[in-house]
């Protein structure tokens, strides 16, 4: 299924403010991001998605540092969360805002699933607490945090969770909720699924991507400042137009067996990263 995005409306807001791309992250933490993101505790699996993620340099590239109170968004199976929480044991916090686990009330299966692995990952942190440390949790059901918090987070990191809140109708709801729990001069660091640009104001998207100007926009209009972009997450090779959108390609392989080593051979799709400021009032 291809869709096509209007952004005319949001190509005037943001036409005079996006700044230059930083395509270089520096390297204050990069090391022992690094060497955490290949820690052998790691699943092999895990392990090897860092060529497609690049998690020590998406973060640094945030500007992550030990002492901050993180929410991370949306976890899913801990992917990041393997690298965040030990990098935040010492001196800050890292908090996860999980999907809802209210599942005698869901009447969605997608809503169950998520459900059962939010619960698969906190079990899975509780029995490494050497790991892990000690990690918070709350609950995102978008567009509201439960319970809710204003000013507490000195980042927020999302990664690959927009779509859905687009596809939704809870896209600008749900970053205005992030906004806000945001301490002012916070960061909030997004990474995407992006869509192909046909235009200055529309964009040819299947299932699962996003339009970069669209994303950066509607984090404007709640208030959010970009300080920068990065290609840290691109990939050339994909094209974006496949039978199930973004789905089709690694880690989901939705075709299954079909033309397999072809999506595999593209790797993981191509991904917008992008670093909002929260503004000192």
């Amino acid at each position: 299924m291809k869709t096509t995005i209007n952004t005319a409306l949001f190509a005037l807001a943001i036409a005079f403010t996006i700044p230059a791309y930083a395509n270089v992250p520096q390297q204050n933490h990069f090391t022992e991001l690094d060497h955490i993101a290949n820690d052998p505790a790691r699943a092999e699996d895990n392990i090897q998605r860092n060529a497609f993620r690049h998690p020590a340099e998406t973060l640094t590239f945030f500007g992550i540092e030990p002492q901050m109170s993180v929410l991370e968004v949306w976890p899913s199976k801990g992917w990041y969360t393997e690298i965040l929480a030990p990098f935040l044991k010492a001196q800050g916090k890292l908090t996860l805002a999980q999907f809802s686990k209210d599942t005698d009330n869901f009447r969605n299966e997608r809503n169950v699933f998520w459900a059962k692995i939010s619960a698969k990952l906190e079990h899975y942190i509780a029995e490494n607490p050497q790991r892990f440390g000690q990690v918070a949790t709350l609950e995102l059901e978008p567009p509201f945090l439960t319970p809710q918090v204003t000013d507490q987070f000195d980042m927020v990191l999302s990664f690959r969770n927009a779509h859905i809140w687009n596809e939704d109708g809870h896209l600008h709801a749900t970053i205005e909720t992030l906004f806000n729990a945001l301490k002012p001069g916070g960061v909030m660091g997004m990474v995407e699924h992006r869509a192909s640009r046909l235009s200055d104001i529309s964009s040819s998207a299947s299932v699962g991507y996003l339009d970069e100007a669209y994303v950066i926009a509607v984090a404007q209009s709640v208030g959010f400042q970009l300080v920068a972009s990065s290609e840290i997450n691109a990939n050339p090779l994909d094209s974006k137009n496949y039978p199930k959108g973004v789905y089709t390609l690694p880690p989901t392989l939705a075709m299954g067996g079909q033309d397999k080593e072809y999506y595999l051979a593209i790797g993981e799709s191509d991904r917008m990263t992008l670093k909002f400021i929260k503004p000192n009032e």
